[in-house]
């Protein structure tokens, strides 16, 4: 039986215990887009530790079940998302493949790795979902591959807004294990943050483009 809110706050909790997400409202960190943020996520963390990386990868699995039923292979986006979908596609006997960021410059000059087949019913496996670009990227180029690809599933989500909309756009359903709204709780009552904290964190969610600016004006 998959328990959706329950499995949310287990993952946050074991997200915040092992620090693959650090919550840093008052000393922010800088994203690659530029964005200060006062979170940061690295699930490849996970990894290290077995009876996370266990819980993880047979919540995925149970997800991609019910959510997306009987699929044909999984493909995971390079680079994080590549471990997670080795350890689902293990756990559900199927074929493993992966989309590159971009097409190798040498050899065969491929941006899919793995073997597939015209018609597969693909299920995707990222780590994380910011504004969902790059996941998104990984989608188009197994449907121009000529899959029909079911849905994404993450280990957790920031729920922009941005992301919705790109969602949204592509067609593409997605799933999380957990999310922001899910992890900010958890953390408040848990102690990892105080109040105070908690409204930068909200008031990031809303905004994570002007937040930064923002945060500079007020010191």
């Amino acid at each position: 039986m998959y328990n959706k809110s329950d499995i949310e706050l287990k993952v946050a909790e074991f997200l915040l215990q092992i620090k693959a997400i650090k919550l840093q409202p008052a000393n922010p960190f800088t994203w690659a887009s530029g964005w200060k943020s006062p979170i940061y996520c690295d699930n490849r963390i996970t990894l290290s530790h077995p009876s996370v990386r266990t819980y993880i990868r047979q919540k995925l699995t149970q997800l991609i079940q019910e959510e997306y039923g009987s699929v044909d292979l999984i493909a995971g986006v390079a680079t994080a998302g590549i471990p997670q979908g080795v350890l689902v596609a293990q756990e559900l006997g199927l074929p493993f493949a992966y989309v590159r960021s971009k097409a190798k410059e040498h050899g065969t000059g491929s941006l899919i790795e793995g073997e597939i087949v015209e018609g597969q019913r693909v299920v995707v496996v990222e780590d994380l979902i910011s504004t969902g670009k790059s996941s998104l990227q990984a989608v188009d180029a197994l449907r121009n591959a000529g899959l029909s690809v079911a849905g994404l599933v993450s280990i957790f989500t920031y729920g922009l807004d941005q992301a919705e909309e790109n969602f949204k756009n592509a067609k593409c359903r997605y799933s999380s294990l957990s999310n922001y709204q899910t992890l900010i709780q958890y953390a408040a009552e848990h102690s990892f943050i105080g109040q105070n904290d908690v409204d930068l964190l909200t008031k990031w969610r809303r905004d994570p483009s002007g937040w930064g600016k923002e945060l500079e004006q007020l010191t």
